[in-house]
């Protein structure tokens, strides 16, 4: 696999060992003629997010060693140090071992060679012990012991008690250096058997390694064999070749090289193998795993065509990945991962199909509506739609409706798919209905996105694509049909609610004619007037009412107006943005079930801790690691104080003390006030005009760099799809994070940080004095106030423009806020 770079089956082959119950993965790539520090990051980078075990780095080499331990999450094992080449070697890993807080691997080996003795083996284990702890200020307990062992199976006489040496070095450092711990090579004891005897030999030798002490040991789990699945004959005369116990005519080497000549391997678990050739396959979609698949095809090529492979026996696995997510037996990254797989089936089988093999089970055309720069939800719909059977045709971002319409002309799609995040693309999403139904070109849309919900689609949108009256008289006559008689009646003026891409697929299974018409459910017409909410026409007039509306609220001055450290923007130094530091301030909840979306689903508590400990947590120490070492963030920071007063519901900005004009306001913004509650408005928390005094006001704009999108564009391209959620997670969290790192800053800098929570999960609580609002959320709604801060901050200076249509921020891993530092300002609804 190493020579021919398959680093996606090395992943799976780690994967397999932590499936055979391996309780760490010794990864060594040491190759002649091969560049060893490339190998070694190219399969950590694969590894570290494929297991959830913890990582041994097994080299020689001082410059593979340190870009490995840049590459890992949580704490490393180093494999190996020795006294060899004396102490100067030996001092050069500590210090590397105590800077990432490795735990290290210490060889039995000094200037004199492997020390074959227990004696020697303590001896050197205890020097080792005091140049690590003495000199280099690591602890005991940092210190995994490897005593040695040597095979017994070659017949000389020298080498016959060399495995009981071994297991007595394990007894004296077990006792005599209690907090260290040891570890053995273990398939040595057994070089130069055949496999199966090696296998029975290991097994037993482990056995009493364990007995004597031995607390670790490198090798292949899937080969090691229950001691209790071996008959006694078989314990009697391995262990007798352990021990050395000849005895006039009796040799235990020659009689276990008899006993096991012709023996049968001992399968440790059912193999693969013995499923049927559709059953491997459909397991391998739903384990997401590509190893070898195109070995299987082939196989699957001989008695089936590629196109009745991929709908009957592809497929059919894609489908009870869609029933595990449904049921919340399967999270979202592992889904992808299936995904993966199936795409590398179908590139596989493409070849072996002619250009008419047959039409596709159906198609969309997908776009994110007009002046929405968000990615991530309609490429889902994407990855899960095109890998059970359909054709999409995926328009990207900021779509006006005249494209969605031309794509649809040309490829004749079944549905048109719209998604948006903002609550603005829903307004979009009403005008782009409205516009198709005034042109005749109608037919079933589905939209999806964080900002709708099924009653603003079932009603609003509806409404706005076929009439209200019209649409619940077919709803109302179709309700009490028979379902043969609602699919025939199903209008092509209709327009569907999709929760998440598995949702949109069952949409299309019913829209295509793929359910039968008495499981139909999803499409059927329904009773629209339980789904009634409020109009987009009616929201836009409270907001407008808020706005114009003063009441004066019970929010008092504040006791002082804080000092800043200076007037205007500036651009924070790349040493004062490090992404170690970002990531200490992200909201892992955030990241895990909001943009990863591990949810807990049909787990209990402890099982969701548990994939949260082995599986989540390491691939964020990963994509951390990963980040970092291949610049794939690039976080950067502009921020501002400014001069500020209110005026009733407006805040008036000033250009910073000494500027040409600056008695006259740069900018006004007016921000919408409650109508009931407290009558908060955010222009309440500052000095008003009538005061004569000055109020400041920050202003922040922070980025995690263009080249974050460029990278998850890649990754999507190439079918990358765990790496891609993954990825895109991160990135936008990490701008969540600097944003929250930034706020702290700047509470600092206005000295008013001093009640500060000290857990970072009590700053997402808003446990501090004062408040951050974006724009686009409910105390100020208006995307377009972020013209203002863009100029005010010159925000083009650091990579960040605003969309001409949305006002949404670009790069989308960006983010924006005014900080208020009055100690009333918290988070409010209007």
């Amino acid at each position: 696999m190493l020579l021919a770079e398959d680093w996606d089956g090395i992943a799976e082959l780690a994967k397999e060992q932590q499936a055979e119950g391996a309780h760490v993965l010794d990864v060594c790539v040491a190759y002649v003629g091969r560049d060893e520090v490339r190998d070694m990051s190219e399969c950590l980078k694969k590894i570290v997010p494929a297991v959830s075990l913890p990582i041994m780095i097994d080299t020689t080499q001082l410059d593979v060693l340190e870009a490995a331990l840049k590459l890992i999450g949580g704490r490393p094992i180093i494999n190996s140090i020795n006294l060899e080449d004396g102490e100067g070697k030996f001092d050069k890993i500590a210090v590397l071992a105590r800077e990432y807080g490795a735990a290290l691997v210490a060889l039995t080996i000094d200037e004199e060679g492997m020390a074959k003795d227990a004696a020697g083996k303590l001896r050197i284990a205890r020097r080792m012990r005091d140049l690590a702890v003495d000199r280099h200020g690591l602890i005991e307990a940092d210190l995994v012991f490897d005593p040695l062992t040597f095979t017994i199976a070659q017949g000389e006489e020298d080498s016959r008690k060399l495995g009981l040496e071994t297991l007595e070095g394990i007894r004296l450092i077990d006792t005599q250096l209690p907090e260290a711990r040891t570890i053995l090579g273990l398939s040595n004891i057994s070089f130069g058997l055949k496999p199966y005897p090696r296998q029975i030999l290991n097994s037993v030798y482990l056995a009493e390694a364990r007995e004597h002490g031995l607390d670790a040991a490198i090798l292949n789990a899937k080969k090691i064999i229950p001691t209790h699945k071996l008959g006694e004959d078989d314990l009697k005369i391995t262990r007798d070749l352990i021990y050395d116990r000849r005895a006039e005519g009796y040799d235990p080497l020659f009689a276990f090289i008899d006993r096991f000549a012709g023996a049968k391997k001992i399968e440790s678990g059912p193999p693969e193998e013995a499923l049927p050739l559709e059953e491997q396959i459909k397991k391998r979609i739903v384990d997401g795993n590509k190893v070898g698949f195109d070995v299987l095809l082939d196989r699957a090529l001989e008695v089936y065509p590629p196109l009745r492979i991929i709908n009957e026996i592809l497929l059919d696995g894609m489908k009870t990945v869609g029933e595990l997510f449904g049921a919340g037996k399967m999270q979202l990254p592992f889904v992808l991962q299936s995904a993966e797989a199936m795409k590398t089936a179908v590139r596989h089988l493409e070849p072996h199909m002619s250009k008419t093999a047959g039409p596709s089970k159906g198609c969309m055309v997908l776009a994110t509506v007009k002046g929405d720069v968000h990615d991530i939800g309609k490429n889902l719909v994407d990855i899960i739609l095109s890998n059970n059977g359909y054709k999409v045709v995926n328009l990207g971002i900021k779509q006006p409706i005249e494209a969605i319409l031309a794509a649809a002309a040309e490829h004749k799609p079944d549905t048109i798919g719209m998604s948006g995040l903002l609550v603005k693309s829903t307004v979009i999403m009403k005008e782009n209905l409205e516009r198709m139904r005034e042109l005749g070109h109608l037919m079933p849309v589905i939209c999806g996105g964080a900002a709708l919900t099924r009653g603003y689609v079932e009603h609003n949108l509806q409404n706005a694509y076929s009439g209200r009256d019209e649409d619940l008289a077919a709803g109302e006559a179709a309700t009490d049909a028979s379902p043969q008689r609602q699919a025939e009646s199903r209008p092509r003026s209709r327009v569907f609610y999709a929760k998440d891409a598995f949702e949109g697929l069952a949409l299309m299974d019913e829209l295509c004619g793929h359910v039968p018409p008495d499981k139909i459910s999803l499409t059927a017409p329904k009773r629209i007037k339980a789904y009634r909410q409020t109009t987009q026409e009616e929201w836009e007039a409270h907001m407008r009412k808020s706005m114009e509306t003063y009441v004066k609220s019970g929010v008092q001055p504040a006791a002082r107006v804080p000092t800043p450290p200076f007037w205007g923007a500036r651009i924070a130094g790349p040493e004062e943005v490090q992404l170690g530091e970002i990531f200490r301030y992200m909201n892992k909840k955030a990241l895990y079930v909001g943009q990863w979306q591990y949810r807990r689903g049909k787990m209990n508590e402890a099982e969701y801790e548990e994939l949260l400990e082995k599986t989540v947590e390491p691939k964020f120490r990963m994509w951390c690691e990963r980040a970092v070492a291949d610049k794939m963030l690039q976080p950067r920071v502009v921020y501002g104080y400014f001069p500020c007063q209110s005026d009733h519901n407006d805040l008036l900005i000033y250009p910073a003390p000494g500027e040409p004009d600056d008695r006259t306001p740069r900018v006004r913004i007016t921000f919408p006030r409650q109508l009931d509650k407290g009558r908060l408005c955010i222009a309440d928390f500052f000095r008003s005009v009538r005061s004569g005094e000055r109020d400041v006001i920050a202003l922040t704009c922070v980025t995690m760099g263009e080249v974050a999108t460029q990278h998850c564009q890649e990754m999507f391209a190439a079918n990358r799809y765990d790496d891609y959620l993954h990825f895109y997670g991160l990135g936008v969290e990490g701008a969540e994070g600097l944003a929250e790192l930034w706020h702290k800053r700047v509470r600092r800098e206005l000295d008013i940080a001093q009640d500060d929570s000290t857990d970072i999960k009590g700053l997402f609580g808003q446990h501090y004095q004062g408040s951050r609002y974006s724009f686009g959320y409910p105390a100020c709604p208006r995307l377009e106030d972020q013209v203002h801060l863009c100029k005010l901050l010159r925000t083009e200076n650091i990579g960040v423009t605003l969309t001409e249509e949305g006002f949404q921020l670009v790069p989308e891993q960006s983010t924006s806020a005014i900080i208020v530092h009055h100690p009333d300002a918290k988070y409010f609804n209007i």
